[in-house]
């Protein structure tokens, strides 16, 4: 599988190039940055591991390079600052992502190419690139909550002392303020967590504003996020490439899931080698499925209000 970043220059474009590196499952990795020289400096330095990692095509280039890749990751973006939600990001990135989609556009993708979303906020601009390019829906994706997802997991995990892959927990809705975590679903090791030893709702409700406002906390202490969104960006690769049918939270367009239609957002979906297959629906407690709702209406609005 070829796989093409476009933004490989950058913290989370670069990151996820070595993710991907790490992984060892996609063949090529293209990446492409307006920045040439750093772009081709991140290419070199993967490329002096490859005996180390895995036998991979590595290189950077122009967007010329998206026209033969599998999937097409965008990262590119300008950064959110510290006290600015990702909805506030919208009216300084729709231009720059408008530009960016003209130029994949101009190039063309190969057919059952995937296009793969990152910048923030990422529900909206997925929105875009599906009305921008004109791809059937299933092969637009966004990276959605699939981030906050692990960033969960992970900080529950450490609070019960468990190991982190042992932890399963869900957040859906927009990836930013309106995100919806799952508790109703949530489970330790298979053992439902409102039963698990040491969970109660006040150390639940600790980890969940932990989790909200865990972005703005790296990007105050060392500028954005890396590693945690590039291995997060290498795994919903990975069940594309080697079509797994996983269920991931990922931003797709909906048509009716828990009551979401023309709005992309996370809700549990089954990824394979052609996109999106199929948005599962389950039953959530009431107050769940009402800041689902909510979320999908704030999405909606603001779809409305900057894109017309």
């Amino acid at each position: 599988m070829n796989v093409s970043i476009i933004g490989g220059g950058g913290l989370v474009g670069s990151c996820a190039a070595f993710a991907l590196q790490a992984g060892g499952i996609v063949r090529e990795i293209a990446l492409v940055d307006v920045n040439q020289d750093l772009v081709e400096g991140q290419a070199l330095d993967l490329l002096h591991g490859s005996s180390l990692t895995a036998d991979q095509k590595i290189y950077a280039g122009g967007t010329e390079l998206v026209k033969d890749s599998d999937v097409i990751v965008i990262t590119a973006g300008l950064r959110r600052k510290p006290d600015e939600s990702r909805l506030d990001l919208i009216n300084r990135n729709v231009e720059l992502f408008k530009n960016i989609l003209a130029d994949v556009k101009r190039v063309g993708t190969k057919p059952g190419a995937i296009v793969f979303v990152v910048s923030n906020p990422v529900d909206v601009l997925t929105y875009l690139a599906m009305k921008e390019l004109g791809l059937p829906p299933q092969q637009v994706i966004g990276l959605g909550t699939v981030l906050d997802t692990t960033r969960l997991r992970s900080m529950l995990a450490a609070r019960l002392d468990v190991p982190p892959t042992q932890v399963s927990t869900l957040i859906l809705g927009e990836h930013g303020d309106s995100m919806v975590p799952i508790w109703s679903a949530a489970q330790v090791g298979g053992l439902p967590l409102d039963k698990f030893p040491g969970a109660n709702p006040a150390l639940i409700a600790e980890v969940e504003k932990k989790t909200r406002g865990s972005g703005a906390e790296v990007i105050k202490k060392k500028g954005g996020a890396g590693f945690a969104v590039g291995v997060s960006i290498a795994d919903v690769v990975h069940c594309i490439a080697l079509d797994q049918r996983r269920i991931l939270p990922v931003s797709s367009l909906q048509d009716g899931a828990f009551g979401l239609r023309d709005v992309c957002i996370s809700v549990p979906t089954v990824m394979g080698r052609s996109g999106v297959v199929q948005h599962l629906e389950i039953e959530l407690w009431p107050k769940e499925q009402m800041a689902l709702t909510q979320s999908g209406k704030v999405l909606r609005e603001t779809v409305d209000k900057v894109l017309g």
